[in-house]
């Protein structure tokens, strides 16, 4: 019995594969720096209300804010700026699947963060839907490959430039191994 090829499903303008296509990791990276950006205003719009060196609050929104990005939680005895050194650096590392459920319930939760343009692409679960775009909108990534493959002699470009980063791989591989490098 042959297998039935599953239909390919579509957002903004971007096939979703698994694994993750580079178009797909590329679109992410786009709204995972929009998303840092979001939460780090807000982190700013409460951090802008303490001196660095005051003790760290039992309470407030900021509490909140710190919540949701750090692992753990402060109480008595840490101050702003070390609380502070924590969240960025949790939030710089956090991977993409977290950050967008981070995101999600951030935006849900009393509007900590304001929607964006687009979701990321490709995780199956989120709070709710946090972009404000409609499904025909195109991502940035997936209309500039539609524009190199509406340029005549360009169409496939893009994906004839991945497949030749993959033979070139393939092939630095295979010298290595010869040459023991």
């Amino acid at each position: 019995m042959s297998k039935s090829k599953k239909t390919p499903i579509f957002k903004y303008g971007i096939e979703i594969t698994k694994p993750f296509s580079k178009t797909m990791y590329d679109h992410n990276e786009i709204c995972a720096r929009q998303m840092r950006f979001n939460i780090k205003d807000a982190w700013h719009n409460e951090a802008i209300k303490f001196m660095g060196d005051d003790e760290w609050p039992t309470e407030g929104k900021i509490v909140e804010i710190q919540s949701y990005v750090c692992a753990v939680g402060y109480g008595e005895g840490f101050t702003i700026n070390e609380v502070e050194r924590d969240f960025y650096s949790e939030l710089d590392n956090m991977p993409n699947w977290q950050l967008h459920e981070v995101y999600s319930y951030m935006s849900f939760k009393n509007s900590m963060v304001p929607r964006t343009r687009f979701m990321m692409v490709g995780f199956d679960w989120q709070k709710h839907d946090y972009s404000f775009c409609t499904e025909p909108d195109l991502s940035p990534i997936a209309r500039m490959h539609q524009q190199m493959n509406d340029i005549p002699g360009f169409e496939g470009t893009s994906e004839a430039l991945n497949n030749i980063h993959v033979r070139i791989t393939e092939e630095v591989k295979e010298i290595r191994k010869e040459n023991k490098w």
